[in-house]
């Protein structure tokens, strides 16, 4: 079973569970406990009526403090479990784990925003968020794949399965600060048959003028007016 207090002895565990570096995890926290107690305030109950008794009274949650909150919420969004399975982790019940996860999911995403730490979800307003930044504006853009539950539909079967991964996908376009390696721009979720290059297409952001743009070959003929493309060539020797 995981515990914030066992795991952050553990750095290298903390890492692969979170996403999270454990001084990464400190800076979170405060933020998070802030956004818990704006949507949750502790004089209100769960209907959002006065309390009748002091917040903490009747059984212990295993989730009791900010930080276990935290580890769960940011352990099911790094791994994507089976509710049981993530409830299992934590010693909760399935639907314990899925009112869990339903309450936490909002808080995350406040903190998150508060620390300007979300990604801008519209491709038009990229140009902004690059200028802002402390560097020169460069990024690097990639397609991430996750696997999902085969459609029932026969077309969006077809639609979503990669050959590639040889499995039912979603897909997204991603854009990274080269230097911080945060995260500047998701894409609207398509599904994962698309070419990472139509898929940019569709949603094309809008960089600044001279920003530099890191690609692989999959967005292969990718060149936005005003951005220095760098993408590495194969070398033809070890194709042979």
């Amino acid at each position: 079973m995981f515990t914030y207090s066992e795991l952050k002895e553990k750095p290298k565990e903390f890492l692969a569970a979170t996403g999270l570096k454990v001084e990464e995890f400190e800076i979170l926290l405060p933020a998070f406990e802030t956004a818990y107690e704006k949507i949750y305030p502790p004089n209100l109950n769960a209907e959002g009526k006065e309390r009748q008794r002091r917040a903490g009274g009747g059984n212990k949650s295993v989730l009791a403090t900010t930080a276990e909150k935290l580890v769960f919420i940011l352990v099911y969004e790094k791994t994507n479990p089976l509710q049981t399975m993530h409830g299992l982790q934590f010693g909760l019940s399935q639907p314990q784990t899925n009112y869990w996860i339903h309450r936490l999911l909002p808080v995350l995403k406040e903190a998150l925003g508060e620390l300007k730490l979300m990604p801008e979800r519209e491709a038009t307003k990229v140009v902004e968020r690059m200028k802002g930044q402390a560097t020169p504006a460069s990024g690097v853009v990639d397609a991430t794949k996750r696997r999902r539950n085969r459609p029932v539909d026969a077309t969006k079967q077809q639609a979503h399965y990669s050959g590639k991964k040889k499995a039912h996908t979603d897909k997204n376009i991603v854009l990274v600060d080269e230097y911080t390696g945060h995260i500047i721009y998701l894409g609207e979720t398509l599904p994962g048959k698309i070419h990472d290059k139509k898929a940019i297409d569709e949603q094309p952001p809008v960089f600044p003028v001279n920003a530099t743009l890191g690609q692989d070959t999959g967005f292969q003929g990718y060149a936005p007016s005003g951005v220095i493309v760098e993408q590495p060539k194969k070398n033809r020797k070890e194709r042979c």
